[in-house]
C-alpha cells in the first residue's frame, strides 16, 4: 500500500478560499493589489536602509532582516495562491509543496526571532544609550540573524523531511490554501505522534523563548522610561518603540488567534481567515507602519524622492 501511494501521490489539491464563484474575481484583485503594495513595500524598505548612509544603525539593520522574511514567506504562498484563483481547479505538486513548505517556514520562523532581536535592540538604545554602539556591534547584530537563520533552517528540514518520507493514504486534498504542516499531516498513513511532537515542542519554544525576550526588554524598557525626568525624553523612547510594538501586537495576535483557540471552537474558514491575515495582509502592513510612524524613514524617502525628480529633470 505505501509504495502504491507513493508512486501514484504526484500533487495535491488545495482548498479553494472561497466556494462562492462570483467572489473569485473581486477576491483575486484584491490579494493581487495587497501582494504587489507587500513587494513594494519591503522592497523599498531593503533598499532604502541599504542604500541610505543615515540609516546604518542597527536598528535599520533588523528592519532590513523583517522586510527580508516578510518578503520571503509571502511569496512562497501569494503567487501560487494568486495563480490557482483562475485554474479550473487549484493544484500543486508533490515537489513544490514540500518546497513551498520549506520556504515558509524559514521565513516565518526567522521572523519570530528577528523581533525579538529588534526588542533586544531597542532595550540597548533605551537603557544603555552610551553603550549602544559598542553593545551592539556589526558582530553581535550579524550573528543575532544568522543564528535564527539556521535554526529556522535545521527545523523546518526536520520536520518537512519526516513528513515527505511518510506513506501518504492516497488522499490528496489538502484543507488549507498553501501547503502547511499540519493539514498534510491529516493525509499520512503512517504513525503522526512523533512528527506532532516534534512541531509542538518546536513551535512552543519558538513563541515562548521570543515571547519571553520581548517581554522582559520591554518591562525593563519601560522601567527606564518611567525613571527618566524629562517629559521629550520619555516621548523620544516611546516613539522608537512604537512601531515595533504595533507590528509585534499584530504578528503574535494574529498566530494566538489561529492556534490558542479551543479545538471544539476552530473552524476551518477561521483558519483560513487568520492564515491569509499573517501570509499576505501582515507583510503589507509591515513596512507602512515603520514608514509612516518613523521620522527618519519618511526623511529618507523624502531624500531619495528628491534624488530621482533632479535626476529625472536633468535627463
Amino acid at each position: 500500500m505505501d509504495t502504491y501511494n507513493i508512486t501514484v501521490l504526484k500533487h495535491f489539491i488545495l482548498t479553494r478560499i472561497t466556494d462562492l464563484p462570483e467572489l473569485e474575481a473581486p477576491l483575486f484583485g484584491l490579494f493581487l493589489i495587497v501582494y504587489m503594495i507587500s513587494v513594494v513595500g519591503n522592497l523599498g524598505l531593503i533598499i532604502l536602509t541599504k542604500t541610505d548612509s543615515r540609516l546604518k544603525t542597527p536598528m535599520y539593520f533588523f528592519l532590513r532582516q523583517l522586510s527580508f522574511t516578510d518578503l520571503g514567506y509571502s511569496t512562497a504562498v501569494g503567487p501560487k495562491m494568486l495563480i490557482n484563483f483562475i485554474m479550473d481547479q487549484p493544484t500543486i505538486s508533490y515537489n513544490w509543496c514540500a518546497i513551498q513548505l520549506t520556504f515558509f517556514s524559514v521565513f516565518i520562523t526567522t521572523e519570530i526571532f528577528i523581533l525579538s532581536a529588534m526588542a533586544y535592540d531597542r532595550y540597548v538604545a533605551i537603557c544603555h544609550p552610551l553603550l549602544y554602539t559598542i553593545i551592539m556591534s556589526q558582530r553581535l547584530c550579524h550573528v543575532l540573524v544568522a543564528i535564527p537563520y539556521l535554526y529556522s533552517i535545521f527545523i523546518s528540514l526536520l520536520t518537512i523531511t519526516k513528513i515527505f518520507i511518510s506513506s501518504f493514504c492516497g488522499h490528496n486534498i489538502i484543507r488549507h490554501f498553501y501547503c502547511d504542516s499540519l493539514p498534510l499531516i491529516s493525509l499520512l498513513c503512517s504513525d503522526t505522534h512523533e512528527i506532532k511532537l516534534i512541531i509542538l515542542i518546536f513551535a512552543t519554544f519558538n513563541l515562548v523563548s521570543s515571547l519571553l525576550v520581548i517581554s522582559i526588554s520591554y518591562i525593563l524598557i519601560l522601567v527606564a522610561i518611567l525613571r527618566m525626568n524629562s517629559s521629550e525624553g520619555r516621548h523620544k523612547a516611546f516613539s522608537t518603540c512604537g512601531s515595533h510594538l504595533t507590528v509585534i501586537v499584530i504578528f503574535y495576535g494574529t498566530l494566538f488567534f489561529m492556534y490558542a483557540q479551543p479545538k471544539y471552537s476552530h473552524s476551518f474558514e477561521t483558519g483560513k481567515m487568520a492564515s491569509m491575515l499573517y501570509t499576505l495582509v501582515i507583510p503589507m502592513l509591515n513596512p507602512m507602519i515603520y514608514s509612516l510612524r518613523n521620522k527618519e524613514v519618511k526623511q529618507a524617502i523624502h531624500r531619495k524622492w528628491k534624488l530621482c525628480v533632479n535626476i529625472l529633470l536633468k535627463l
